[in-house]
């Protein structure tokens, strides 16, 4: 198993990864029971996110798809279960 380096000094990303889920974590414990949440963030933001959601490993083969505008996907907050990838925002 290859370990992830740094790249000129940059954050790996299995740490901003365990940053994002732990961040992401917090908010669904906090906000439990209280409906739908959206969470806005950086494509990359996301791609972490939706990586670690479907036990996937981090590549840039996950990121959102190049379109006219912005992306998103939609997980069960309660199981963490991933219902959708990535679909296009305006569509």
């Amino acid at each position: 198993m290859r370990i992830p380096t740094s790249v000129r000094g940059w954050k790996r990303a299995v740490d901003a990864q365990r940053r994002i889920v732990d961040a992401v974590e917090e908010v669904l414990t906090a906000s439990a029971g209280c409906g739908d949440i959206a969470v806005i963030a950086h494509g990359g933001v996301g791609t972490l996110l939706l990586c670690r959601l479907r036990g996937d490993p981090i590549g840039r083969q996950h990121d959102q798809p190049l379109n006219n505008g912005s992306n998103y996907f939609a997980f069960d907050a309660a199981t963490r279960r991933v219902l959708h990838g990535w679909k296009a925002i305006d569509v």
